[in-house]
């Protein structure tokens, strides 16, 4: 019951491969890790991966299996934190990375959209103002103020993102995996960085997200460790979900799957005290919240077939940490997701790679590592 529903599919094989001369080292075979690696061995360059465990062990294996645009953030202010262009930009960069994961995971992801719903009035009123700004600026988004059952009373209104998707996490970064190997990258699976002397290439990529990781300086910490709880129920006898739900600010999410089985998460807010760790154990308190709501939402008890845990990395301004580690000319981190990674850290790795072959990306400059130094 303690593995996660998304891992108990069948790894797939990678093909073997070495490098004996790494230009570019990552430690983390995540969404981020795979999706650099690929990146970069598709511009020429040799690199090795590195993880402690397997390909999408952690919180890539770990997570609600929504795969949403946009960041943390409601765009409306990002807008106001980053400038209107700059968050434009993000949110679009998100979109085209969306598009590119999808071509990647193949059948793992299912263009189903997303539904943000508001729990109260206030988060109605905000969900109001984040669709307006996202309207203004062209994105494809629907405001739902009648809601279906068994949502209907519940929830007081929703955006609708039709471009969104649920994905197999796991499935997908293992597919990236594969063809990363394919394009003669190294996976060093089971295999600890204690520290970044005991590896041979000139740069460094730490993708680790909110596992802490002892490489990153200065910056140790400051990614912090939060843990997201899920479970699974069997699979139940009517389709009530058609796409993933997430609301009150993110703190319940829950999506149903094709054999008719809910995976909800969430309920973080009940025991904050304890839910800022690197422990993915799960806890009787927010277990048993989780299992009341959804018995609640579908309107009858569940069996709950599988309960799990995994760590994010949650950065105050709720912006990624993309960029050199400060004080180090080889290490560089990508990371800080904020409990957004499946479509961000794609992205992110990509960014990575990108400044490591000369083309940075203006969008860097919001990312600045740095910044975490100055608050």
């Amino acid at each position: 019951m303690a593995t996660p529903w998304w891992l108990a599919a069948a790894a797939l094989p990678l093909p073997p491969t070495r490098v004996d001369d790494p230009e570019v080292e990552i430690v983390g075979a995540g969404i981020t890790g795979c999706s650099c690696a690929l990146a970069l061995a598709r511009a020429g360059l040799r690199v090795r991966v590195h993880d402690t465990r397997e390909v999408a062990s952690g919180a890539s294996g770990r997570n609600g299996g929504f795969a949403l645009r946009g960041g943390a953030m409601a765009y409306d202010k990002a807008r106001e934190w980053m400038g209107d262009g700059s968050a434009c930009d993000f949110w679009r960069q998100t979109e085209d990375a969306l598009d590119r994961l999808v071509e990647l995971g193949g059948d793992a992801l299912t263009r189903t959209g997303s539904l943000r719903i508001a729990a109260d009035d206030e988060e109605r009123e905000e969900l109001r103002v984040e669709f307006e700004a996202l309207a203004a600026d062209g994105f494809d988004v629907e405001w739902r103020d009648e809601l279906d059952s068994p949502l209907d009373g519940r929830f007081t209104a929703a955006i609708f993102h039709p471009r969104d998707a649920s994905l197999q996490p796991a499935t997908t970064v293992r597919r990236i995996a594969v063809a990363a190997a394919e394009e003669g990258v190294e996976f060093r699976e089971r295999h600890r960085v204690e520290s970044v002397e005991d590896l041979d290439a000139e740069r460094v990529v730490v993708a680790t997200d909110g596992y802490p990781s002892g490489l990153l300086g200065s910056l140790e910490g400051l990614i912090i460790p939060t843990r997201g709880q899920m479970l699974a129920t069997a699979p139940l006898g009517e389709r009530l979900f058609a796409c993933p739900h997430y609301g009150r600010q993110g703190f319940d999410y829950w999506q149903q799957l094709d054999d008719g089985r809910v995976l909800a998460g969430g309920f973080r807010d009940y025991a904050l005290d304890t839910e800022f760790t690197a422990d993915e154990e799960t806890t009787p308190t927010i277990q048993q919240a989780l299992e009341e709501f959804v018995t609640d939402l579908v309107g009858r008890d569940v069996e709950v077939t599988h309960r799990w845990a995994g760590i994010f990395g949650l950065v105050l301004d709720f912006l990624p940490v993309v960029g050199r580690v400060p004080g180090s000319d080889r290490v560089w981190v990508a990371g800080g997701y904020s409990g957004h990674g499946n479509v961000l850290g794609f992205l992110c790795g990509e960014l990575v790679a990108r400044a490591l072959t000369g083309d940075p990306d203006p969008l860097l400059e919001s990312f600045d590592p740095g910044r975490l130094l100055a608050a």
